[in-house]
């Protein structure tokens, strides 16, 4: 597989998710990183620009000269920015032809989402999206198990995704109750989308509707910090979907209970090496990541699996497992195993029946 070139916008020295984009991309010498526009900030930016020894001259003031000077020299663009910017720089990419792997959520509206989603397909430009817990060794282990049968029919999931970062200060963060940045949504549009993209991969059922109470315990202006969701997924299956900022004491809680007729399963990101399965009438299995029975269940759980078994894997290895996945679309022109355009549409869908369901009293309506 040939090494490409990418660009990034945002991502700068000091932020949260630049590094770990780098750090994916270069876990497996993918691409190299040859031009961007990591800040608004003429400083930020070129002192960012020298640290990722990027040549001067493909150091930009703003994204719009970046997409217009590297259109045909890049193979893919990063978009690392706040949320209120995501879907112009996506769209001006994937008009310039440009592939575009664009942070969650995609877009503020699901209107500019689906926008995105048909100039992707028109273009033949590969979309990328990272909702990076599908990267997971033991995500992929649990969706294949499913798949096969292994839980029989699915009748309930449960899915967390708690954390208490609302409660301590973080200068990184304050965005995110911004309306004029964040969008109309914060915890369902930053991590929620998260969540409900889990349930729909593991399980390859659809949400179909939902009933959402949405709460802001710890900001002024309003937006979303806490969310219970109730869901009605195809072939009868029900969930439910806790989202949270203000769960004091806690710090990157995902956890993901599927319940099938014959068996159920457990996945905890905090201990991601580790897929629990109980039966009825059977003693608890636990699977472990690279152990030698697993390639008999889920071989695409042994390729996503990098160190020997008990060393820890996580974040940044599962990100890097989505962009292995990206980049060989973007080789290719084929679909491969990541979050797409789809799970991106998807997501806002999501995010829209969530506003709506709460603005209307706690209703339920379609997703």
């Amino acid at each position: 597989m040939r090494r490409l070139k990418y660009a990034m916008v945002g991502g700068a020295m000091g932020s949260f998710i630049g590094p770990i984009h780098r750090m994916a991309v270069r876990m497996d010498n993918l691409a190299d990183l040859v031009a961007g526009c990591f800040s608004r900030n003429g400083r930020t930016n070129a002192a960012s620009a020298a640290k990722f020894r990027i040549d001067p001259g493909r150091a930009y003031a703003d994204w719009e000269s970046l997409i217009a000077a590297e259109r045909g020299r890049i193979d893919f663009l990063v978009v690392a920015t706040t949320n209120e910017t995501h879907y112009a720089i996506a769209k001006a990419a994937l008009k310039a032809g440009i592939n575009v792997f664009c942070e969650k959520p995609l877009s503020l509206t699901l209107r500019e989402a689906n926008e995105l989603g048909r100039l992707a397909a028109r273009s033949g430009c590969v979309l990328g999206i990272p909702f990076t817990y599908t990267g997971y060794p033991m995500v992929k282990l649990a969706r294949d198990l499913v798949r096969r049968g292994e839980l029989g029919h699915i009748d309930k999931v449960v899915m967390e995704y708690v954390q208490g970062s609302f409660r301590k200060p973080d200068r990184r963060t304050t965005w995110k109750t911004d309306p004029k940045i964040a969008g109309p949504s914060c915890v369902v549009a930053d991590i929620g989308v998260h969540a409900f993209t889990m349930i729909e991969y593991v399980t390859g059922l659809e949400v179909k509707s939902l009933l959402a109470d949405l709460s802001s315990f710890s900001n002024s202006a309003g937006l979303d910090d806490d969310a219970s969701i109730l869901m009605r997924l195809s072939e009868g299956a029900k969930a439910s979907l806790v989202a949270s900022k203000i769960a004091t004491g806690e710090e990157n809680g995902v956890r993901l209970k599927v319940y099938g007729d014959k068996a159920s399963l457990s996945w905890d990101q905090e201990a991601p090496n580790y897929l629990s399965v109980k039966y009825p009438m059977r003693p608890e299995m636990v699977y472990k990541r690279k152990a030698p029975y697993v390639g008999e269940v889920s071989p695409r759980s042994v390729a996503a699996s990098r160190f020997p078994a008990g060393h820890h894997e996580g974040f940044v290895e599962a990100l890097a497992n989505i962009y292995d996945e990206f980049v060989a679309a973007v080789i290719s022109g084929r679909s491969r195993d990541f979050p797409g355009a789809i799970a991106g549409v998807r997501s806002m869908r999501f995010v829209e029946a969530a506003l709506k369901s709460s603005k209307a009293g706690c209703r339920w309506v379609r997703v």
